[in-house]
């Protein structure tokens, strides 16, 4: 399956959006608002730390990276 990652700032129009990529196959992960916002729509949508294995950090600011990842492909 197809995945499409939607973390957004400007929240207008996200749920439309989010459905039409949901009609075309798409698997929708997601951040944070972002993630509350399309949830509360009734999207279909996975919380990127189901995907990543580790919570955002940074007081939000960080949100895709898991450091062991990060680590590895860093050598």
């Amino acid at each position: 399956m197809r995945r499409a990652l939607l973390s957004v700032s400007d929240k207008r129009d996200i749920v439309k959006f989010a459905k039409g990529l949901e009609k075309l196959g798409f698997e929708i992960v997601s951040t944070g608002g972002t993630f509350k916002k399309l949830q509360e729509a009734g999207v279909d949508v996975i919380e990127i730390d189901r995907v990543t294995k580790f919570p955002e950090c940074f007081e939000g600011r960080v949100k895709t990276l898991n450091p062991i990842y990060t680590w590895w492909y860093s050598i």
